[in-house]
């Protein structure tokens, strides 16, 4: 007979926050260290972006963006140790992450069609991880998936974020980079639809002072204590 040490109770697990954070380092760690699916959201929206980009639809029109929401077809894989994500059979990991897609992503993503679209697919993910899954965005908490057994919300200074960012994106002028982040942030946080907020239940963590190593062994902890109260 297992124990409930040897099997332990499945959770889903939300974590939200700003670009620069952490916030997919620390939730791919979190998972493949606890045994857990993992599902990238921004990459979800990144992916339908690059699809109305790759189609000509003119992103300034919601009308049109609504339109089209529900044309493409949106795989994602939840391995942490390699997640993967498709549009219409086509591996889009890397054209994902362009300056175009990335500048164009908050106006797409904040078309309301676009949104229910996309959230229903992130719930059916989410129910579809018998072991439990790490599931980070940020409308994780207070819109897709507001019965999250544990919710937690990583910050860090506008600097540190920046800081971090241009490390990413190696040899990015970091000025440039922390304006484009608040810019983001500003769009992000001020839209009609699932704006990016914290949860009222969730758990801050400012991962300004700390290494990537540290954020991890916190919500490390974090779901241990969950799951050790189910």
């Amino acid at each position: 007979m297992e124990t409930a040490a040897t099997n332990p109770a499945a959770v889903i697990v939300a974590i939200d926050g700003p670009s620069g954070t952490g916030k997919s380092s620390t939730s791919k760690a979190v998972a493949a260290q606890l045994g857990l699916s993992y599902l990238d959201t921004g990459a979800q929206y990144r992916a339908i972006t690059w699809w109305m980009v790759h189609h000509g639809i003119d992103l300034t029109d919601p009308t049109a963006v609504a339109a089209v929401a529900g044309k493409a077809e949106i795989v994602s894989g939840t391995d942490p140790a390699g997640p993967t994500i498709t549009v219409d059979g086509t591996d889009v990991a890397g054209p994902i992450r362009t300056t175009e897609v990335t500048s164009k992503v908050s106006a797409v993503s904040a078309v309301p069609e676009v949104r229910a679209r996309i959230t229903e697919l992130q719930r059916t993910i989410a129910a579809a991880a018998e072991k439990g899954i790490v599931v980070e965005g940020r409308d994780i908490g207070t819109t897709v998936l507001p019965d999250a057994d544990l919710k937690i919300f990583l910050t860090a200074s506008p600097e540190a974020r920046a800081a971090r960012r241009s490390g990413e994106l190696k040899g990015a002028d970091v000025k440039a980079t922390q304006d484009a982040l608040v810019a983001r942030d500003k769009a992000d946080s001020s839209r009609k639809t699932s704006p990016l907020a914290k949860a009222g239940d969730a758990v801050e963590v400012d991962t300004t002072e700390l290494t990537l190593q540290q954020v991890i062994e916190c919500v490390v902890t974090l779901v241990e204590e969950k799951r050790a109260s189910k």
